[in-house]
């Protein structure tokens, strides 16, 4: 029997087998990576009938799914806040623009608030909660429709109404997001909002009595 040390002398480089690797990039570009002695040969493969193009399929419908988070509190995406007919259909009167760079569509149709919030998770997101939730009870004591959107309708606009909820109604955040989830499944705040919610206590965003006169 050859002991390991022997093996390993013995071995030869020409016994291994010759390998290369194909790598897809996000915009269908075929790629091989085969050893050539000491370096790496890279070469553009060409798929037969293949016309190039994406290396997934991309989603460019619009969002217009809305959650009725309450009968007169709505969150959705920018999709949402852009299509009029959308808009009509929930009978929207005022429109809470959490988003960054997005600007109001209907001007003359409804009103509207805009706060521009990064969604990054180191954002202080309730540092914007009494502001947002004063539009929001003034939408509610006028009898409108009011909805809350960013870009997505998933991270900002979401953590806003879930602070909203937990604020009016003094809800747990683990209901209150329940509630939000319920009403729009697409809904995921970043870890930072969800964290800063969690801990948020009530009485730090409370609004001031006389905010609404």
């Amino acid at each position: 029997m050859h002991s390991l040390a022997e093996e390993i002398r013995s071995f030869s480089k020409a016994n291994l087998r010759k390998q290369c690797t194909r790598v897809t990039t996000l915009t269908g570009k075929r790629i091989i990576e085969t050893w050539r002695g000491a370096c790496v040969q890279v070469v553009e493969e060409t798929a037969p009938g293949d016309g190039g193009g994406c290396g997934y399929v991309p989603d460019l419908s619009a969002d217009l799914q809305v959650g009725v988070v309450r009968p007169w509190l709505l969150l959705g995406s920018q999709d949402a806040a852009h299509d009029l007919e959308t808009m009509r259909k929930h009978k929207v009167t005022h429109v809470l623009n959490v988003a960054y760079g997005v600007q109001n569509a209907f001007l003359n149709d409804f009103v509207y608030k805009s706060i521009s919030i990064l969604d990054l998770p180191e954002t202080d997101i309730t540092s914007y909660f009494p502001e947002c939730f004063e539009f929001i009870e003034k939408a509610k004591i006028q009898d409108g429709v009011v909805l809350v959107h960013c870009n997505a309708g998933v991270s900002r606009a979401a953590a806003i109404v879930i602070g909203f909820l937990m604020n009016s109604e003094g809800l747990s955040f683990a209901r209150a997001f329940s509630l939000v989830k319920n009403a729009r499944p697409a809904v995921c705040p970043n870890a930072g909002f969800m964290e800063q919610a969690n801990l948020t206590f009530l009485s730090d965003v409370r609004l001031p009595e006389n905010s609404l006169l």
